[in-house]
């Protein structure tokens, strides 16, 4: 009867350790999770490989730092300039793109900056910060903060100098939209997390189009070289599924009010 229940016992902390090799911890940016998108791919992935994928849910500056520490096995990010520092550095093996969306202007439905008549958007940035509207940064080291100071640097401006009307609040995409639909404010944002947000309150895109405003998104494995307990080979399943044609189908197929969140582009 012992020699049953220690055979017993045996196997059940076996099936957990089972459980632990297939799963692996990837940090995602807020933008990527706030669309939703995240609900629709995790169980498929699952399902078809047996991954668990843990998800850290940061910006892509801190999904980077992450990367560079070895607390996570992969990183999907978008902000292209920050991503190939980490792997000249070595942090990361190579760079898979996946998908992309689009960045656009969201701000009060009477556009008081006049927006709508912006010819690109360094005029849109350049009419925000004349008429000094209300505007939120996400201000947290983001892909999606690091896009709009590379826009207000193109218009020749520098946030540092703006006034009260400019709002740096360091948070997430999801929060930064609700403080701008609380105060009436300009922000911007991917399209996927504008689409997912319930709390639009009369805000309304005011700008979009531009082609300067294109937002890849891509998947990075963590160098094993760098951090040799890191699931590399975990890593590479998972990117194989997500260069797939399940994945292909899943991300252009995913829609809110029939409007496309992001659009699949990886190349196998």
């Amino acid at each position: 009867m012992i020699r049953k229940l220690f055979i017993a016992a045996t196997a059940a902390a076996i099936l957990p350790l089972d459980a632990v090799a297939e799963t692996m911890r990837m940090a995602v940016t807020t933008s990527f999770h706030n669309s939703g998108l995240s609900d629709i791919l995790l169980p498929e992935i699952k399902a078809d490989t047996g991954l668990d994928v843990q998800l850290l849910v940061v910006g892509t500056g801190q999904a980077l730092r992450l990367g560079e520490a070895g607390d996570v096995d992969a990183i999907l990010v978008h902000s292209r300039k920050a991503e190939e520092a980490f792997l000249e550095a070595g942090f990361g093996t190579h760079r898979r793109e996946i998908m992309y969306n689009d960045f656009i202007i969201v701000g009060p439905e009477g556009d008081p900056a006049g927006l709508a008549g912006a010819e690109n958007i360094t005029d849109a940035m350049t009419k925000m910060a004349s008429a000094e509207v209300a505007f939120v940064s996400r201000g947290d080291d983001s892909g999606t903060h690091k896009k709009e100071l590379s826009l207000w640097s193109g218009a020749n401006l520098d946030a540092a100098d703006f006034g009260d009307w400019y709002n740096a609040v360091g948070a997430g995409m999801g929060a930064a939209l609700n403080t701008a639909s609380g105060m009436g404010g300009h922000i911007m944002s991917d399209r996927a997390s504008w689409l997912n947000f319930g709390n639009k309150a009369g805000l309304a895109i005011l700008f979009e189009g531009d082609p300067v405003l294109f937002n890849q998104y891509a998947f990075i494995p963590v160098n094993p070289e760098k951090h040799d307990h890191v699931k590399n080979d975990l890593a590479l399943k998972l990117e194989d599924w997500l260069v797939s044609d399940a994945a292909k189908t899943l991300i252009n197929d995913y829609k809110i009010n029939g409007e496309t969140l992001f659009t699949f582009n990886a190349t196998k």
